[in-house]
């Protein structure tokens, strides 16, 4: 095995760098590191464009929507040397450099998994790993969903981080023993789910599972109505009719079952092509 491109994404740059810096000292390994989602994915675009692509990203599996921000003193002038009496420059306080809010109080929710999830659908070669500083048998299984090969604790021995990193490069998933008795509960109810809301929707009428299909597509009852070329009498009896056949009391709690059934949307339909007509030629000439 070559040279190993691993890419460090994680919002606190002090582990960033400090991870960055421990994985560098191996022999055949070599890192860049990223503060955000967007920095992340510029730095993947960029080394695919100049043919070092990554081989491997790890993330941090509570990466905030902005980078960090960096604390830096300002240099301070030497004191006089020989010069008594004189007293010494005044120690000025730390600077913060604004580089984006570190945790904002309101927004979307700190998550990597879908930049995770934008990195593997763009990269297939990319080999994901999720640096977690807690076992969340859930969250571990959308982060496999996602395209995840490894889920890893921030406080794991280095010995045990290259070894996932090295696995996965062969193929492997990697996940903590502690961690796997909740992923395959997961996985299993999750199944058992699909399973049974798969069997609510066959029990639909082809018609009934068309308006399901707009109704995922977040399509109102006039819209669907148009969309099928239906009155919007008839649609609301379908709707009714497949509120009651799946069991729910909401157009939200539908679409929650046919999402689980693995229901598509209802595509947008080509609009009908114009009927030219035919251009008529008269006068002396025409015939």
């Amino acid at each position: 095995m070559g040279r190993v491109r691993v890419l460090v994404v994680d919002d606190h740059r002090i582990f960033a760098e400090a991870l960055a810096a421990t994985l560098a000292a191996e022999a055949d390994v070599e890192v860049g590191v990223a503060g955000s989602a967007a920095g992340a994915e510029h730095a993947l675009e960029r080394a695919a464009a100049e043919g070092r692509a990554f081989d491997v990203i790890l993330i941090d599996a509570d990466l905030g929507p902005a980078g960090t921000a960096v604390l830096r003193r300002p240099r301070q002038p030497a004191e006089p040397e020989g010069q008594f009496g004189r007293a010494p420059a005044p120690r000025r306080p730390p600077v913060l450099l604004p580089a984006g809010p570190l945790r904002p109080p309101a927004g979307p929710v700190a998550d990597g998994l879908p930049l995770l999830a934008r990195a593997c659908r763009t990269y297939p070669e990319l080999r994901a790993v999720v640096l977690a500083r807690e076992d969340d048998p859930r969250r571990a299984v959308r982060a496999l969903q996602a395209g995840a090969c490894g889920w890893v604790a921030k406080d794991s021995s280095l010995p045990r981080l290259m070894a996932v990193i090295r696995g996965v490069l062969r193929d492997e998933t990697h996940l903590p023993p502690a961690l796997l008795t909740g992923v395959v509960r997961e996985l299993t109810a999750a199944r058992r789910d699909r399973t049974e809301s798969e069997r609510l929707v066959e029990s639909l009428t082809p018609r009934e599972e068309e308006v399901l299909r707009c109704m995922v597509a977040g399509l109102g009852r006039q819209a669907v109505a148009e969309r099928l070329y239906l009155s919007p009498h008839t649609v609301r009896t379908h709707m009714q009719n497949v509120l009651g056949k799946l069991g729910v009391h909401s157009t939200l709690a539908a679409v929650a079952v046919a999402r689980r059934a693995g229901v598509s949307p209802s595509e947008q339909a080509a609009p009908p092509t114009p009927r030219t007509t035919p251009t008529v030629a008269t006068g002396p000439g025409a015939g």
